[in-house]
C-alpha cells in the first residue's frame, strides 16, 4: 500500500497540516498553526481520539434512542470528526457544519472523504451569524466547538448568543459546548451561569484533574430544557480510557457559585492555554 504523505497548506485563518498516524492505517491528525484541531480515522469514524471528542460523543449517544436519526448543527468544522461519528452511529441524520475557514473545509473535503451516505451540508460562515439567521425549532442538537486559534471567540459566550442557539433548538433539544479553562474557572463558571439564563438543565463533564485545578483542560457543557440520562452518561464517562466526572444538580450549582452571566458588551474569549496544554487524549 502506498505510504500516506503529510499535507500542509495555508488556509484562510492559519497554516494547516494533515499528518498520518503511524499506528492506524487511514487515520489523520489535523493541526492549525501547530495546535491539534481534529483526529479522523477514515476506516473507523467511531474512533474518537481526543478526550473532549469522546465526551461529546458520549452525550450524542444518550440524547436519543440508539440509532435514531437527528438534526445536528456543528459550529466549528475542523476535520468533521463528530459529523462522521453521527453519520455512522445515527444513519440518516441531517447535519449542518458551520466553519468560518473555507480553505480548511476544502482541504478536509479533498483529503478526508465523508462516510458513504452521510447527509452533511457545509457552510462557510461565522457561527453566531449563521445561528442568528437559522430557522427556529430546526435542530435536535447544537455542538459548539469553535476556536479562533486556541481560544473560544468572545461573541460566542454571551446571553444574546445563547438565546439565539436556544431558539434554533427544538423543545427537547440539547446544546453542547467544548470549553477550555483552568482553576479558578472564571470563564467556565461564567459560561454555566450564562447557559442557566436560558436552559433549566445543565451538566458539566471534565477530567478530575482539571476540576481539582491541577491542569488546564477542556470541559464539555450540556444544556437543555429536559434532563439527559445522567446514569448512562456517568457510566460512559467513567469507563473512558481517561475517566471523566459528570457534575450536575446541587454540585454544579455550588461550582457556579456567584458567577454572573455574560453580556455582549463584557464578553471575552476563553483564556489563553499554556504551552503544551493541548495534545491527543
Amino acid at each position: 500500500m502506498k505510504e500516506a504523505i503529510p499535507v500542509a497548506r495555508s488556509v484562510d485563518h492559519g497554516f494547516a497540516k494533515l499528518m498520518p498516524d503511524v499506528d492506524r492505517e487511514r487515520a489523520w491528525l489535523l493541526t492549525v498553526d501547530g495546535a491539534p484541531q481534529s483526529y479522523v480515522d477514515l476506516d473507523d469514524p467511531t474512533h474518537l481520539e481526543f478526550e473532549y471528542a469522546r465526551r461529546l460523543g458520549h452525550v450524542l449517544d444518550v440524547v436519543a434512542e440508539p440509532g435514531r436519526a437527528l438534526d445536528v448543527v456543528h459550529l466549528g468544522g475542523g476535520a468533521l470528526t463528530l459529523p462522521r461519528y453521527v453519520a455512522v452511529t445515527r444513519p440518516g441524520s441531517r447535519q449542518d457544519v458551520v466553519e468560518a475557514d473555507r480553505g480548511l473545509l476544502d482541504l478536509v473535503a479533498e483529503h478526508l472523504p465523508l462516510p458513504a451516505g452521510a447527509r452533511v451540508a457545509l457552510h462557510t460562515a461565522d457561527a453566531r451569524a449563521w445561528v442568528e439567521h437559522a430557522r427556529a425549532d430546526s435542530a435536535d442538537v447544537i455542538v459548539a466547538d469553535v476556536f479562533g486559534g486556541s481560544r473560544v471567540p468572545a461573541h460566542l459566550t454571551s446571553v444574546a448568543y445563547v438565546r439565539e442557539a436556544a431558539r434554533v433548538l427544538r423543545g427537547g433539544g440539547v446544546y453542547l459546548a467544548n470549553l477550555p479553562d483552568a482553576a479558578p474557572f472564571g470563564f467556565l463558571r461564567s459560561q454555566l451561569a450564562t447557559l442557566a439564563t436560558v436552559f433549566e438543565e445543565l451538566v458539566l463533564i471534565a477530567e478530575p484533574g482539571v476540576l481539582r485545578g491541577r491542569r488546564f483542560g477542556n470541559a464539555v457543557l450540556v444544556a437543555g430544557h429536559r434532563p439527559v440520562d445522567i446514569a448512562a452518561l456517568t457510566r460512559l464517562a467513567a469507563a473512558d480510557a481517561f475517566p471523566a466526572r459528570v457534575e450536575y444538580g446541587a454540585g454544579l450549582r455550588k461550582f457556579i457559585g456567584g458567577a454572573r452571566a455574560v453580556r455582549d458588551e463584557e464578553a471575552v474569549p476563553s483564556p489563553e492555554p499554556p504551552d503544551g496544554a493541548f495534545g491527543i487524549g
